[in-house]
């Protein structure tokens, strides 16, 4: 499978048998999705989320599975979700995003819940989906070189009679926990020493759903994969209960005064100040070019007219950190985005720099 490209170049990635059913397994054995369930199928096949749990996870447990040829065709999928009684929809919050506009409470009846993944899910999006449609939001994470997946949120236990501790299953704004016999560690970006937990820093990840290495690439094979860890190029931490945060990709960080800043972070203090939380498609990103005072200075994209110094007085006023707000502003005709609906990282860096 290859990697989406959204930082740099594709990567094939080699995938085998034995990590595509250890995959298989772990996400079986959260008992999320049982044998009850009615799949609709929409992502792209060339995906590794796809691939695997709208395609061989459900043909091989033998689940009900509605296929539709694209996530862009909402009204097909709408149409297929009522029809067939859909109870698990999977996507990602790009392909997602546009159901809440567009879709009525009683098409989605029969959806018992919403696993999200490939990329984080905006503030305030899983709220919205909940009141709207009265199904859960699980958030969950992966990459294509986890076969993909390595945690999710799942639905709370039922209380139990005389129980003293309740466990919770998911949590907002975290990826959930991680997936039987996957292991996690956290790294300092700078020295690659081990962090305590509960510190933010590099994820590394080993298990059965972990790939073997790049298609004819040991170079870069070797950069990520070391006695069977895998780095990920993600900032992450666990909490004190076990649900792990993505705090962001490395490459989506500026060093700024010293001091890490989040492109993601600000971009969603920039769309709430803006009161564009509910754009359908990505209208602005944030990236970083090199500045001789700083080290680095923050360039905001926008696909709209917005004007720098207003702009800087809400997020100030909004509680932002003086070094967390852009200082350049670049309009341009559209957000460069993958055909996966991630951010196109790459290209982002170059309209930024030019």
């Amino acid at each position: 499978m290859f990697s989406s490209g959204s930082s740099g170049e594709p990567k094939g990635v080699i995938l085998s048998h034995r990590n595509l059913l250890g995959n298989m397994e772990q996400i079986s054995d959260c008992n999320l999705i049982d044998s009850k369930a009615v799949i609709l199928g929409n992502l792209p096949l060339f995906h590794s989320f796809g691939f695997l749990v709208t395609l061989w996870y459900p043909l091989i447990k033998q689940i009900s599975l509605v296929t539709v040829p694209s996530p862009l065709e909402v009204q097909k999928s709408l149409k297929a979700i009522e029809e067939e009684k859909v109870t698990a929809l999977l996507g990602t919050p790009t392909f997602l995003r546009p159901f809440l506009r567009k879709a009525k409470p009683e098409q989605l009846a029969s959806v018992e819940f919403t696993m999200a993944g490939a990329e984080r899910t905006p503030a305030g999006m899983a709220e919205k989906w909940q009141e709207k449609f009265g199904s859960m939001w699980l958030e969950g994470y992966g990459l294509t070189e986890t076969a993909p997946v390595v945690s999710v949120n799942l639905p709370d236990p039922e209380d139990v009679e005389g129980q003293v501790f309740k466990e919770l299953g998911q949590r907002t704004g975290s990826a959930g926990r991680p997936l039987p016999g996957i292991t996690l560690r956290f790294v300092d970006p700078d020295t690659g020493e081990d962090l305590p937990y509960g510190e933010t820093g590099i994820l590394k990840i080993r298990g059965a759903n972990v790939f073997s290495g790049y298609l004819d690439d040991p170079e870069k094979t070797a950069a990520v994969i070391e006695d069977g860890w895998f780095t990920t190029g993600d900032l992450a931490r666990l909490d004190e209960e076990g649900f792990l945060h993505i705090e962001g990709r490395q490459s989506r960080f500026s060093k700024i005064g010293g001091e890490m800043v989040p492109h993601g972070t600000v971009e969603e203090a920039v769309l709430k100040a803006l009161g564009k939380e509910d754009a359908e498609s990505p209208v602005l990103a944030i990236a970083g070019r090199e500045d001789e005072a700083k080290g680095e200075s923050l360039v905001l994209l926008t696909a709209f007219s917005c004007d720098l110094n207003e702009l800087r007085s809400m997020l100030s006023e909004a509680g932002l950190a003086n070094l967390w707000i852009p200082k350049i502003i670049k309009e341009v005709a559209e957000i460069p985005i993958l055909s996966t609906g991630k951010l196109d990282l790459k290209a982002i860096q170059i309209l930024a720099q030019d």
